[in-house]
This record gives structure tokens, C-alpha cells and sequence, in this order.
């Protein structure tokens, strides 16, 4: 969360995350943490977040997921989960 705010900070779309989607992967491979990213065909007919990225090891405490209706905003929002928990993507 945001200090001070309350508020979750905001996904940016237009960050061009999508480009580097398989560099971040292998970055956390390389860092020792398991990732995948991942698009449901169901849940996309349904009308709800199709993308879903987790992560788990090395760096991580936990296991961690993230999920969006694109890729852009499924990574963003699995690099701000990332951070929040002390990991530095370089991106």
C-alpha cells in the first residue's frame, strides 16, 4: 500500500511491461525465484481477469499471484506486489 494513502498505487498500462514480460521471467529465474504468467481461456470467455502471474523462492517469503485482464496489467500489478515484498525488479 501506499504510505500515507491507504489506497493501492495504480497499475500503469501504458508502461510497456508486456514488451519485457520474458525478460522479467528469466531475471527471476536467475535470482532463484519460480515464475510463470499464464492466460485462462475460461475465465477469459467469462468476462474476468484472464492473466494470472505467480511467483515463489528465492528472494520471496511466500508465494505470491497476481491477476489481470491484460498482460500489461497483470505484470504491473505483480511488480508492485514484487516490491512491496522487498524485491527489486529491474524494470
Amino acid at each position: 500500500m501506499t504510505e500515507g494513502t491507504g489506497r493501492r498505487p495504480e497499475v500503469d498500462l501504458a508502461s510497456g511491461v508486456e514488451d519485457v514480460t520474458l525478460s522479467i521471467l528469466e531475471w527471476l529465474g536467475e535470482q532463484g525465484v519460480r515464475a510463470m504468467i499464464r492466460v485462462d481461456a475460461e475465465r477469459m470467455r467469462d468476462g474476468q481477469p484472464a492473466w494470472t502471474f505467480a511467483a515463489s523462492g528465492g528472494p520471496l517469503d511466500g508465494g505470491m499471484r497476481a491477476d489481470g485482464a491484460s498482460v500489461a496489467e497483470c505484470m504491473g500489478r505483480a511488480l508492485l506486489r514484487m516490491r512491496e515484498a522487498g524485491l527489486a525488479v529491474p524494470f
